[in-house]
């Protein structure tokens, strides 16, 4: 089995007004090995905006995803979803962040 990770599911939280979600998901992007992000707003605080971000690759650094976040002044919450091998195995049943 590749232990490659081909989609990774991150709480993140990022200040409310700047970065943008397109800034966000532009930084994620440009990362090797990433085909494609998803960002989704999942909550909004005074300061901050809670972000579901999919990311969907062929070999996802996840020290690089952290890096990238961290320059555009985000940090992760917490990893919710991580998918390891050839394939992307789908869930059976929905995942919390499905749900938003």
């Amino acid at each position: 089995m590749s232990t490659r990770i081909r989609r990774l599911v991150l709480d993140v939280l990022k200040p409310l007004k700047e970065p943008s979600l397109i800034e966000v998901a532009k930084a994620l992007g440009r990362l090797p090995g990433v085909k494609c992000v998803n960002v989704t707003v999942n909550e909004v605080d005074v300061e901050t905006m809670g972000l579901i971000i999919t990311i969907v690759g062929d070999d996802i650094d996840y020290d690089k995803v952290e890096e990238a976040l961290e320059e555009v002044g985000a940090v992760i919450h917490s990893v919710d979803q991580v998918v390891v091998g050839e394939e992307i195995v789908e869930s059976p049943r929905p995942t919390p962040q499905s749900r938003v």
